[in-house]
């Protein structure tokens, strides 16, 4: 039998962490989520469907995700201001693992 050694492997540079660095955290997979299913979504509509985010958590998450290039910042220039957030092709790229977390989650389910 054949033992694994992990002395000169890195977590750290896998695929696997990074891909989690983008998606971890209370609200990122959520904001994903929502995005996945109602974009483009307004400030409010997401602060809506996340019930008690706060706005300056929501919006710390989403400029993460937005330099990232997860998702798109669109600015109407209009009185009152309009903002509305949708996915990138990078974000929607992550759909397929989203919806294997979610298929996951509903086979498995306790």
């Amino acid at each position: 039998m054949s033992e694994k050694t992990i002395d000169n492997a890195n977590f750290e540079d896998t695929g696997y962490s990074y891909t989690l660095s983008l998606i971890s955290g209370k609200y990122k997979p959520i904001i994903l989520y929502c995005l996945m299913e109602y974009e483009p979504v307004r400030f409010n509509e997401m602060q809506r469907y996340l019930k008690k985010v706060a706005d300056k958590t929501l919006s710390q998450n989403l400029k993460e995700l937005e330099a990232d290039d997860l998702i798109i910042r669109r600015v109407y220039p209009q009185i009152p201001p309009k903002v509305e957030y949708s996915l990138t092709d990078r974000g929607h790229s992550l759909v397929k693992v989203l919806d294997r977390l979610c298929e996951w989650g509903n086979d498995n389910r306790k």
